[in-house]
Formats: C-alpha cells, structure tokens, sequence
C-alpha cells in the first residue's frame, strides 16, 4: 500500500503543476481558520495535497479538531467556560453556545448571498433555524439533494447483517426482529470461527454518550414508525407518543436480554467506547448490530477494502425489521431531511467572518470545490471519459479507501455543506458512492451477489421500507428535543430520561431476571416526570401543524 501511495503522491506533483495553471486565483492572502467538532474525526495530516489546492484557490485553509475524551457537552462546557472558540464550530449544544453569545448572527450573511439562501433551503425550512431571539446562528451542512435523488446507501438506522451470514443461509426473507437472531445464532453454531480462527461475534452494541441510540430506540421502528428519534407521532390523531413503555420497545430489550443470556452478544458492549467498537467491526468478526451508515461505515468499509475482508463477504447490509410479520416498517427515510438542532456555526472570535461566511457558500455553490472535496484530483483520483463521465479505476479505489492516503492527500471537509444528488454537470453524481457506475465497480463479489440475489440495486432497496409517504413538516421531531434545556419543566425531564436510560438499559439486557429488572427500570423511568417532556414536544408539534395550516 505505501508504494501504492507514494506512486499516487509523484503523478499528484505532476497534476497539481497543470491544475495550478489554469486555476482561478483566490482574492488574496491564505487565511488559515480553525474549526471545531464535537464528533470523533480523524484529522488530516498538516501537509494535505488537497487541502493547500483549495488553499490556493480560495484563500482559505480549515484547521479541523475533533473530540477527543470529552463527552460533546463537556467539550462545548469548557469552551464556554473559556470564552474562547474557534472560528467555525459545530456543536450538538448550539442554543447553550448562543446563550453563551459565543456565536454570531448569520442572517445578515444569508440577506447578501440570496442564490446560496434559496438554493440550500426553502424559507419554511430556515424558519425553523430562527432562535428565540430572531436570529440565524447555524445552518445544517447535511441532507440536501441536487437535482435527482441518486442514493444508493442507507443513511438512516438498520439491523445490519454481514453478507456472508444471509449468503451461507441462501438468502432467506428476513422480517422479523425474531428470524433476525434466529439467523445469527444458526450461523454462529455452525461457523464459531473465521475462516483464520478468528472467533466470529454474533452481536454487538454502542451505548457510549449520545451513541446509545444503537441501543436504545430501535423499538420506534420495529412498530413501524419513522426516525422522529425522541418520540412517536400519530399522523392520524397528531398526537405524540412514547415509545419507551410501548409494546414493541418491551419486546426488543426482552429478545437482546434473551440472546444475551444465550452468549449471542458482546459481552463487553456496556463499558465499550466509541473507538473499541468500530476497532471491534473492523475485525470482520462481528455478524450484526443495530446503527446508522454514517456512524460506522466510512471507516469500516474503507478497512475491510484494504484488507480484503469485503471479499469474504465481510460487509454489511440493513434489514428494515419489525417486531411482527406483515408490519409496514419505515426505517429508510426517502427525500431530504432536514435537522435544524445543529450545524456549522461562525463564532465571536473568527478572525474574518465576511471569508468565512463566504467559504460556506462556496463549499455549496461552487462545483470546482465539490468535485475537489469529494472526487479529488483529476488524473490521480479520478479519471473522465469521453462522455464526460467520472470513473475510478480499481487502484484508484484502494487508494482513496486508505487511512495514510485519505489523512495526506483527500479533504472533503464533511463538515461544511455537502449535496447528494446530480452534479451540475447534468452527467455526474456529487459524490462517488452515488455514481451508478461506481457504486457497483466499488462492490465486492459478495455484496454484488447478495444485492443480486434479493433484486437489489442498492441499499435503500434492502431496506425495502414503505414508498410514496410525505413526511410531515414535523418530521424529525428530534430536531426539537436536541434543543431542549434545563430551563424548562420537559427539557428536565428530558434530560433526567437520558440518564435513566443510560444507567438502566444495559442492565436489562444483562439482567438474569429481566421481569423484575425491567419493572425496576420503569419505575425510575416514570419518576423523571417523561409526561412533562411529552407535553412539551406536544405543543412543538402543534406549533408546526398551526404555522402549516393542519391546525
């Protein structure tokens, strides 16, 4: 691999000398900004090819840091308690650093750039950004199509299941949570082992910090309902709902404290961190969990090409399960979703706000600086044929799939806005992994022959959820939680049913009597007052039914 890139690294010298010639020059000096994000990254190194090119053409260079060792409200805590901050930010605790006035208005911004403002959202869409006090602070970088819908990944949360399990069973039909481990615990009896010795792992679960969505609320779409995330909405009656003490959640923690108990899951999974757990899939050895694409698979994909795991059928796939037969499921959210609990955010202390706000528009409008970010370099990274068309050769994907590569010489600076979709070249995709072509060069023989055998031609279609649905103006409803602080009645109920589910939902699932457990943990659940909560995520709703006229 280190020929690989070094060989990649002398074409780029070469590359970058013709791509500098015709480049359109930045209007002045470098300016070099810092940004923060309360996720786990991984930083670029400080010579990155990519990033000077765009330095070079925009005057602008991002520093990123990510979290490290903190949880992400520590780690937003102590910049408060600091008062100092980066230039750019993005926080999952935005109204606690508005609060702090450690962020500046950025609707001024939006009123200069109106192509950008009525490009990226619609006027209903940035009304849900405006804060108490009038004002924009941040803008959402994620879930924005260009053009026509391409997806061909499952973005969203799924029970995932590696391809080599459903391909030794023959590719059953599975649609129950049920058939699901039944599965998983066939093939662990019968293959205790990979193919080098390595024992295989049934299941396994993230419950760190915020992550412990893995765990914790899969009931929602095994009864059906879509990722609304903190609570259930009855789009009949328009009424919310709980699904902690509903029917579906009960009979989920009650199947994993059952595969527990039979040594089908990671008995580890209650004190492992974030790092251990992806570190744990990379192996190859883990046959299933429940998670979201985002949180997993652009580092473990990426290991599993390099090392050759993909090619014995390492890879996994989602299955869109509920708890019965015959159930509409709807874990696969089609069209664009937009969360206005967090994104990227220019801070009091930027050195230059009117640059940096300028370099997001850029980031969006600019389709040089896209194909930059998310297809690299022409000649070294990607390749154009006569059509037009983008395409990489087979080396070329190893390449871009390497840890050494990527941190040296690729920049997509994920944190700032990004497009799925259409190009605007009318021939390309935004990004690679959506290029028809691409996508299934980019695939393994198993993933091909998996996808093959269910008349798949991508993941959203494994998923296989109900098409055709609108989503309310609503939807997600956890775009109103995530802003949710003590100053309120909910927001302490909110906050103390966090904790409670922390502490307790590992128990059950370990528990040897999971009856008494269980009824344990919903006594402690109901005396954080969850009704308070609910009351207030009521009256959002309402607020959004009224303001669209559904009320």
């Amino acid at each position: 691999m280190k020929k690989i890139v070094a060989a990649a690294l002398v074409l780029l010298t070469l590359t970058s000398a013709v791509f500098a010639g015709g480049k359109k020059e930045s209007s002045g000096k470098v300016t070099d900004f810092t940004m923060f994000i309360t996720m786990p990254g991984s930083e670029k190194n400080k010579k990155n090819d990519i990033k000077d090119i765009i330095a070079e053409k925009y005057g602008v260079r991002v520093n990123e840091t990510w979290l490290t060792g903190q949880t992400a409200a520590e780690a937003t805590g102590t910049l408060i308690a600091g008062d100092e901050y980066p230039d750019y930010i993005d926080s999952d605790d935005m109204t606690l650093l508005v609060e702090a006035g450690a962020l500046i208005p950025l609707d001024p911004y939006l009123e200069k750039y109106p192509e950008f403002r009525d490009t990226w959202f619609t006027q209903a869409e940035w009304n849900k950004f405006v804060q108490p006090d009038g004002h924009i602070y941040w803008i959402n970088p994620f879930g924005n199509t260009f053009g026509e819908d391409k997806s061909t990944t499952h973005n969203d949360e799924a029970f995932w299941i590696q391809v080599r399990v459903l391909e030794w069973a023959g590719y059953p039909v599975i649609k129950t949570m049920d058939q699901y481990f039944d599965l998983i615990e066939r093939y662990l009896a019968a293959n205790p082992t990979m193919a080098d010795g390595t024992p295989n792992m049934g299941y396994t679960i993230l419950c760190e910090d915020w992550r412990y969505f893995c765990l914790e609320n899969a009931g929602q779409f095994l009864a059906g309902y879509p990722n609304d995330g903190s609570v259930l909405v009855d789009t009949k009656t328009f009424k919310i709902g709980d699904y902690n003490t509903s029917e579906d959640t009960y009979l989920y923690f009650k199947k994993l404290n059952e595969e527990f108990k039979k040594g089908v899951i990671d008995t580890e999974f209650a004190t492992q961190i974030y790092d251990e757990y992806i570190a744990k899939l990379s192996t190859g050895r883990v046959l299933g969990m429940v998670d979201q694409w985002w949180d997993f698979a652009y580092t473990v994909n990426d290991v599993f090409k390099v090392q050759g795991l993909d090619e014995l059928g390492c890879n996994y796939v989602p299955l869109g399960l509920t708890t019965k037969e015959g159930m509409v499921q709807r874990w696969h959210t089609y069209g664009d979703t937009v969360n206005q609990a967090s994104g990227i955010a220019i801070t009091k202390d930027c050195k230059d706000p009117d640059k940096a706000f300028d370099f997001i528009v850029k980031c969006a409008m600019d389709q040089e600086l896209l194909n930059l970010r998310f297809w690299g370099v022409e000649g070294v990274d990607y390749l154009v044929d006569a059509n037009g068309l983008f395409y990489r050769t087979e080396e070329m994907r190893v390449r871009c799939a390497d840890t050494e590569y990527k941190a040296s010489h690729m920049c997509d600076y994920s944190y700032f806005p990004q497009w799925h979709g259409m190009s605007r070249d009318g021939i390309n995709c935004m990004q690679p992994g959506e290029q028809p072509s691409e996508f299934q060069q980019n695939m393994a023989a198993p993933l091909k022959a998996c996808f093959a055998a269910y008349g798949a031609d991508n993941y959203p279609d494994m998923v296989g959820s109900v098409k055709g649905e609108e989503l309310g103006p609503w939807f997600p409803m956890y775009s109103f939680s995530n802003n949710y602080t003590t100053a309120t009645p909910g927001g302490i109920a909110w906050t103390k049913m966090g904790q409670v589910k922390h502490e307790w939902l590992p128990q059950v699932v370990m528990a040897k009597d999971f009856e008494a457990t269980w009824n344990a943990y919903m006594k402690e659940y109901k005396a954080c007052k969850p009704e308070d909560f609910l009351k207030e995520m009521q009256a959002d709703l309402d607020s959004v039914l009224k303001a669209n006229g559904l009320k």
